[in-house]
């Protein structure tokens, strides 16, 4: 749709980005639909669950479980920034989304983005702290600590995606304005645009790359010191140790993974972009909470007291 200028706007004559979806038959859209709303409503309740079990069970109230929570709530919004979108145009012809609606998911996925890789590395430093330094670990893991680490998560993501932005918003859309996606690819987003976008086009693609893999290496790194630690000390603990550390590290290559993929690989194909971009927003947040909790049987055991309690509190009432 295109409409005129409009004085003090961003001089685009596009009100709204055509997605070509994900595929065009309908055997596949259907398996696409099963597949995704059991994944979506699976993620939204484990990561619920996670956040309730904590937020409940005192036994829980440590650093490890307060960034498990947070991380969790974050995966919510992972699950929720593309999710419900690309499930209401599976069926539909005629996939569209606003402009501000497409500004609006570019800005939340980034946010969303930067808050993970902040959490993720605060995850690591708190493992570390806990194996390599346990007698000062209440001391350096003070509740200050931690909401420092919430803080500088939440303020680290914005600060990223709004730079992201600033750049692109008021770029010129005169058409066309098809998206061979799903959601607002940002890279894809500036490539409609009505001007020479080659170097803000790598600008973009340079910040979440280095962001990605300077953060990835040093979660990477991170976990190398530990279990090199951990190795030294060969005790019952270790093994509790190792098991919590796999599940970190498998996260973190779920995570990164795709990221890696999708801004250092020079031209990765549509099919590719979209299976990373399903993986990254619709699998992942549904992975991390059985990841954290199938070895994990501190968290188990509190899962079935919750469980348990609002069995009870449902006979009651």
């Amino acid at each position: 749709m295109l409409t005129k200028p409009m004085d003090g706007a961003n001089h685009s004559t596009v009100s709204e980005f055509v997605f070509l979806g994900l595929t065009d038959s309908w055997e596949t859209q259907l398996v696409l639909f099963m597949f995704s709303c059991t994944l979506y409503v699976a993620s939204m309740m484990g990561n619920s669950l996670i956040m309730l079990t904590v937020t409940s069970d005192p036994h829980l109230h440590s650093p490890m479980y307060f960034l498990l929570a947070n991380l969790s709530f974050i995966d919510l919004g992972v699950s929720s920034v593309t999710s419900p979108k690309m499930i209401y145009d599976l069926f539909r012809k005629r996939k569209v989304i606003s402009f501000s609606g497409c500004i609006t998911q570019i800005f939340f996925i980034h946010v969303i983005g930067g808050v993970e890789m902040v959490l993720l590395i605060a995850m690591a430093f708190d493992r570390y702290v806990a194996i390599c330094k346990p007698l000062h670990y209440l001391t350096i893991m003070s509740p200050r600590m931690c909401l420092f680490f919430l803080v500088a998560a939440w303020m680290t993501g914005l600060i990223h995606s709004m730079v992201q932005l600033a750049f692109v918003v008021n770029l010129p859309f005169c058409g066309p304005n098809v998206l061979d996606s799903f959601y607002c690819d940002l890279p894809r987003f500036i490539k409609l645009a009505c001007s020479d976008t080659y170097r803000l086009e790598f600008m973009v693609t340079a910040n979440s790359g280095f962001i990605s893999v300077g953060s990835f290496f040093i979660l990477i790194i991170s976990y190398i010191i530990i279990i090199l630690t951990v190795q030294k000390h060969s005790s019952d603990g270790s093994s509790k140790a190792l098991s919590t550390l796999s599940a970190h590290i498998t996260v973190v290559v779920l995570f990164f993974g795709p990221l890696i993929f999708v801004y250092t690989w020079p031209s990765p194909s549509t099919k590719l972009d979209k299976f990373l971009a399903i993986f990254d927003g619709v699998l992942t947040p549904f992975l991390n909470p059985i990841i954290y909790t199938f070895r994990n049987q501190q968290m188990k055991v509190a899962m079935r007291r919750v469980f348990r309690q609002l069995v009870n509190y449902r006979m009651i009432s």
